[in-house]
């Protein structure tokens, strides 16, 4: 019995994290010798199109710091909210028997104040893309 308990105890001797300092040092040691490999083994050409700055392929046109309509950056925040706001659905989805009548009540308010929300931004025109 004893021999049982001593060998299941947990132990924090510093030989017990030996083996993540040894996968550690393994880690690190694969990573810097093929940086090294790769920096001295691999080639060198440098030409002038690889020297200028990459812009996705596509040839520039006109200034990038032009303004964006403020309709994008709305469309975006209201994506955000309301997608944040179906994220509070799956803890009810998760647990709706144990809540009982008064989770399905407090739901009922919240897809109320969503549906509210929802038609004030929309009566608002928030989601029109006309100009």
């Amino acid at each position: 019995m004893y021999t049982d308990t001593v060998f299941l105890s947990a132990t924090t001797t510093p030989f017990s994290y030996f083996p993540i300092v040894l996968q550690l040092i393994a880690a690190l040691g694969f990573v810097g010798i093929t940086m090294l490999a790769t920096h001295f083994l691999g080639p060198k050409r440098k030409t002038s199109d690889k020297l200028i700055n990459f812009e996705s392929g596509i040839e520039q046109k006109g200034n990038a710091r032009q303004p964006v309509a403020i309709k994008y950056f709305l469309t975006a925040i209201l994506f955000v909210l309301f997608d944040v706001e179906v994220i509070f659905f799956y803890p009810y989805a998760v647990n709706f028997r144990e809540l009982g009548w008064e989770g399905f009540m407090a739901v009922l308010m919240f897809v109320g104040f969503f549906l509210c929300g929802f038609i004030y931004i929309t009566k608002k025109g928030a989601l029109k893309w006309e100009d």
